[in-house]
């Protein structure tokens, strides 16, 4: 039989695994909301570590606690932002109580595994306890919002990068398919001629722009409520205490963090959330239309577009010989659509907060936190797995051009609309190339009409020598 400890609460006594860091608040918590099934996310424990030992770094200086005592805290709050003591926090990521389950379940493990240190048994709480000393001056309302801003800010920044080395790819092989001369198209039609190097060009402009948003919304995050207690007044903890404990936290974090103006309106409303969640859907719908044209440029390889190969990474079929799916564009889109749904409750969860608090933030760090690390993985993946790799059939683009709507509409400003048309038509009707019928009928040599479709031509911009399509109009 398993050997427990009994600890109390204001509810009653619960038998607790003798060696177990949590305590009697984490037990009830996962006894009342299994809600979500998994874990509060690893990026929030390790913030709350930061934050939990930059208010104890400020109690001490303010005279609690012995040498020893502060040391074996101290000790402790590092091992959580190391990650060390993520398998002790136990209660489910979606909860009641606007995220008190854990901040009590950080205050049961650090104290508990201070005890440890100290050489005294878990649940020791004479010695040292979970709210008189480990949640001195502090409640949930100003440490979990905190701790969740930190973890953003950490998450924004490895975001950062994963969106700086997909938009690099793009552009590596921007230079590689610069040469490539492809049909562009419009409402899935044939439209204009373009290069292949201008379409990759273009999705690492798009990327350029998410890179931009991130780099400016952790200005959105760095203003924290630390201090204000429960509802921002600061109630049960003393002035200088309040006045240090944010600089305690920058010293720590290296981020530019500052105590909120008025802590009250910090403590009650979460709209800069949902402004960083705005901008993380806008970088998933950028993933989401780039990893669909990939996948259609790349479809076939025989009946489908085939403009484009992807890397081969795994067997496509258990049936079909042969058949490589594209299953990182597959993966992205749908970690894309999750961050999509994410901004969603994130939103709800944000609007639905009444009075002094919100009640909902579990599911709005839940949110957040998910939307960072899908969004990290999935560029990263996408640029090293998918992009980097991508090759270019120049056979099948040059295939597709010959007697395409887009290289008629090429030779709309020089031969005028009619005669672009007419040329085109003799073309499907006979199934003779473009430049065929061209010079055939003495409108064009073949090196005017090779001229006119080289990578150069296609992607200048505007018509040279300020020819357009009204000089030809009636031609």
């Amino acid at each position: 039989m398993t050997a427990t400890r009994t600890e109390s609460d204001a509810l009653g006594e619960c038998d607790i695994p003798a060696g177990a860091l949590y305590g009697i608040h984490t037990c009830r918590a996962m006894d009342n909301t299994p809600m979500a099934g998994r874990p509060v996310h690893a990026g929030l424990i390790h913030a709350y570590g930061t934050v939990k030992l930059a208010c104890v770094q400020t109690i001490h200086e303010l005279g609690r606690w012995d040498t020893h005592t502060y040391a074996a805290i101290v000790e402790a709050c590092n091992e959580m932002r190391e990650g060390l003591l993520d398998a002790h926090i136990r209660v489910d990521a979606l909860q009641g109580g606007a995220g008190t389950s854990t901040n009590m379940n950080v205050n049961e493990v650090l104290t508990n595994r201070a005890l440890q240190i100290l050489g005294h048994p878990a649940g020791s709480y004479d010695i040292l306890h979970p709210v008189l000393d480990l949640n001195c001056y502090q409640s949930t309302n100003d440490t979990y919002p905190t701790a969740l801003r930190v973890a953003a800010i950490s998450g924004v920044r490895s975001l950062e990068q994963a969106v700086i080395a997909l938009q690099e790819a793009f552009e590596d092989r921007e230079k590689a398919f610069a040469d490539v001369v492809k049909v562009g198209r419009t409402e899935m039609q044939d439209a204009v001629l373009t290069t292949m190097g201008r379409s990759m060009s273009a999705y690492a402009e798009a990327f350029s722009r998410d890179r931009w948003r991130l780099y400016k919304c952790e200005e959105r995050l760095r203003v924290v409520n630390l201090g204000g207690t429960a509802i921002g007044t600061g109630i049960g903890a003393p002035r200088e205490y309040i006045f240090r404990v944010t600089d305690a936290l920058r010293s720590l974090t290296g981020f530019g963090l500052a105590r909120a103006e008025n802590l009250v309106e910090a403590t009650q409303n979460t709209d800069s959330f949902v402004e960083v969640s705005g901008i993380l859907k806008a970088c998933a719908s950028n993933l989401l239309k780039c990893a669909g044209d990939i996948r259609l440029m790349a479809s076939g390889p025989d009946a489908g577009f085939g403009e484009l190969t992807l890397p081969a990474l795994q067997t496509g079929s258990s049936i079909m010989p042969g058949k490589i799916n594209p299953v990182i564009p597959e993966a992205v889109t749908q970690a894309a659509i999750r961050v999509v749904s994410n901004d969603l409750a994130l939103t709800q969860a944000a609007s639905l907060g009444n009075l002094e608090l919100n009640a909902f933030m579990p599911l709005i760090a839940d949110s957040l936190l998910d939307s960072l690390s899908l969004l990290t993985a999935a560029c990263d993946r996408f640029a090293r797995l998918c992009v980097r790799g991508l090759k270019v059939n120049a056979e099948r683009c040059a295939r597709h051009t010959s007697g395409s709507i887009a290289t008629a509409t090429a030779l709309v400003a020089p031969l005028g609309y009619k005669q672009a048309e007419a040329v085109l038509t003799e073309s499907r009707a006979t199934g003779k190339s473009i430049a065929d019928i061209l010079e055939r009928r003495g409108l064009m040599s073949r090196a005017d009409f090779d001229a006119l479709i080289t990578p150069e031509s296609v992607t200048r911009l505007g018509s040279p020598e300020g020819k357009d399509t009204v000089d030809a109009k009636h031609a």
